[in-house]
């Protein structure tokens, strides 16, 4: 399974809008941060994690090839406002959509014209799912569990595919749901920056302890913002086997 990151960043990416902050004018690719989302292929079946106002962006550069499912962790922006850009790849017909129920609601109602009983030609044809956590899906040959993490106080999706796990903008997870993660080797973990607490999303340091209890044998960092700062010292400071992710970057699970 090949597992390629098309963002890391933060909900207004990176660089940030007006900063010139040494990560925001770095020269590093590594350094520049589209918003997040992964794309998971095997042989037979492709899916989309994660569908934010980059994916055109994202997408271009890549075979164009169908899409078997699109897993949405939550209903914020920087992690569904590209799902109108899934309109091409329903030349290969309907396109699954999965979110918890609270999602889904909020689709149909952010972007009624989608999801509405009768569809004007040229919108994405899309048959929205409703994941719940614990239950199984099934794309394809991959076999996907949700695991529900905090976001603050809002229940979002985490998902689990074998041993590969992402999950992002978690503040805080229920020890049954972590207990699900037992045996994952490789997992993606969100990180906002170093220090200065937030409400809703973990620090590094919360990334690395979670990680460790996990027992990962390899992380990646993602949803950093450039007060993280720069992705290559950052790397130097991290323990071994967690790295920050970057954009474009590919791992074979």
């Amino acid at each position: 399974m090949r597992v390629t990151f098309l963002g890391t960043g933060i909900s207004g990416g990176v660089p940030s809008i007006g900063c010139k902050c040494e990560v925001c004018t770095s020269s590093n690719p590594h350094d520049k941060r589209l918003r997040c989302s992964v794309l998971v292929e095997t042989d037979t079946t492709r899916i989309l994690i994660d569908c934010g106002p980059d994916f055109r962006q994202q997408i271009l550069p890549l075979p164009f090839k169908k899409i078997d499912g699109v897993l949405l962790t939550h209903i914020h922006y920087d992690h569904v406002a590209g799902i109108d850009d899934l309109r091409p790849f329903c030349v290969f017909g309907a396109i699954d959509i999965y979110a918890n129920q609270s999602t889904a609601e909020a689709l149909k109602q952010t972007m009624p014209y989608c999801f509405s009983e009768h569809l004007y030609p040229g919108v994405p044809l899309l048959n929205l799912q409703t994941a719940t956590p614990h239950v199984p899906i099934h794309i394809g040959d991959v076999d996907v569990l949700p695991i529900e993490v905090m976001h603050g106080e809002m229940p979002i999706l985490g998902y689990r595919i074998g041993r590969f796990a992402y999950i992002t903008d978690m503040k805080t997870i229920r020890r049954a749901d972590e207990a699900l993660l037992e045996g994952v080797e490789f997992l993606v973990v969100n990180a906002l920056r170093k220090s200065h607490e937030h409400y809703s999303h973990q620090l590094l340091g919360d990334a690395i302890t979670f990680s460790q209890r996990v027992a990962a044998k390899r992380t990646f960092i993602i949803h950093s913002c450039h007060q993280i700062g720069l992705h290559d010292e950052v790397n130097r400071t991290l323990p071994a086997g967690v790295e920050m992710a970057y954009d474009g970057q590919v791992i074979e699970v």
